[in-house]
């Protein structure tokens, strides 16, 4: 899809064009582009890097879809297609925001970067070289992303910290190709079983611990005020077997929802493939067997780290008759925390409360993404993530949406926050 998203970066230039930003231009990476445009008539005053993405997770399964996942249609006040919240609808607000304050208040009251990625989808392959290397054009004070939620239309979420990623293809082999499991069955190893008996040496089933050595060793500890603060969070256990549809919770023993969410590294598997698994009956014993295995981390702990220990860990446990292991890292991101204490949080704060009617709620964040860490590392600035995307949006899922209602908030409350920075 090279092209379509090509098509979709010109779409974003033009965009910015429309809606007066200067110096629009798509640049090139090696991989999709990043689109970017600026105004900078504020002297005097902040300059506020605004991120966003306009890639997309595929669509599929496709027959699940109610309508066309890339031909946008409203129903009952939300916007269904895919990339709607994640993260299309999101970073557009900000868009028409500022478009809203060049043409009624003629200037915009702070300084503006945009930074449109096409890579956050597959871990921003090219993004961390491409910010390294336009250090005095991404220059700011402050970035403004808007790729989470808040918790309903009338309670906001800033979200302070954020889990980083390790995602790995763990790929086995014990046999040179599939064969025969009437003939062969109880003779030669089933790498299809041998994956799945290293997957369950991954987890203690009981207390949900990871068991990969050394796994916790740098894990951040919580202190007694922000664990409370945590634990009295809305993000419930009501709350997660709502949204989820799970007949019951299961995470790691002595710890609430919340804090598991945020402060707590995990280990889950995202996908399994082996042997054959389209319709009707193939009988035979797999020559291969891959899982996709995904590990959040959380601050302390590094990717670098926690790659090697996994690695190293699957290899050590693997039988030796099987004869080919291949552990691929896909993709990686670091943890952060924010420094919430910080003026521009206290007029996020102020403006969230005076558009969704009560005081937004800060909370950790299971999710990763990964260029705040690096605008921290290399530009030595916080992210205020001020999400207007909702728990049941469907991201990454068939019928993904967005309500209408809280597009508009977006809109309101990007202009109040560059409204009030420029005060």
């Amino acid at each position: 899809h090279n092209a379509d998203t090509r098509k979709c970066a010109e779409w974003v230039k033009n965009k910015f064009e429309q809606a007066g930003l200067e110096n629009s231009q798509i640049l090139e990476t090696g991989g999709q582009p990043i689109v970017y445009a600026d105004y900078l008539h504020a002297e005097g005053h902040p300059t506020v890097l605004v991120y966003g993405h306009y890639d997309v997770q595929s669509p599929d399964p496709l027959d699940e879809w109610k309508s066309a996942p890339f031909e946008p249609e409203v129903r009952d006040g939300k916007l269904y297609a895919r990339g709607a919240d994640d993260n299309k609808g999101q970073f557009f607000a900000h868009l028409k925001a500022l478009e809203l304050l060049i043409h009624t208040d003629k200037r915009l009251p702070v300084n503006v970067k945009f930074m449109v990625e096409g890579e956050e989808e597959i871990g921003g392959v090219h993004l961390d070289s491409f910010i390294e290397s336009h250090l005095d054009l991404l220059k700011a004070d402050v970035c403004l992303i808007s790729d989470s939620h808040s918790l309903s239309v009338t309670q906001p979420l800033i979200n302070y910290g954020l889990r980083g990623l390790v995602y790995t293809e763990l790929t086995l082999s014990a046999l040179d190709k599939d064969v025969h499991s009437g003939e062969f069955g109880g003779n030669v190893p089933n790498v299809a079983i041998e994956l799945a008996n290293i997957i369950s040496k991954l987890k203690d089933p009981v207390t949900q611990k990871v068991l990969v050595d050394g796994f916790y060793d740098n894990v951040r500890q919580v202190s007694h005020e922000e664990m409370h603060q945590l634990e009295h969070s809305p993000f419930t256990e009501r709350f997660v077997l709502e949204e989820t549809g799970a007949s019951r919770l299961i995470g790691e023993e002595g710890f609430l929802p919340p804090v598991r969410m945020g402060a707590r590294p995990t280990l889950d598997v995202n996908g399994m493939s082996s042997g054959y698994i389209l319709e009707g009956s193939k009988t035979i014993i797999p020559s291969k067997a891959m899982a996709k295995i995904s590990l959040r981390i959380v601050p302390n702990q590094t990717s670098a780290e926690i790659a090697e220990k996994f690695t190293n860990f699957v290899r050590k446990i693997v039988p030796r008759y099987v004869n080919y292991i291949d552990v691929k890292i896909l993709s990686t991101g670091e943890p952060i925390l924010m420094d919430i204490s910080s003026h521009f949080f206290k007029h996020a704060e102020t403006v969230l409360e005076e558009v969704f009617g009560n005081k937004p709620v800060y909370d950790l964040s299971g999710g990763s993404i990964p260029v705040t860490a690096t605008l921290k590392k290399l530009l030595g600035i916080d992210s205020i993530l001020m999400g207007f995307g909702l728990p049941d949006d469907g991201l990454h899922s068939p019928n993904e949406k967005m309500d209408v209602e809280m597009f508009y908030k977006g809109i309101k409350s990007s202009t109040l926050f560059f409204r009030s920075l420029g005060l």
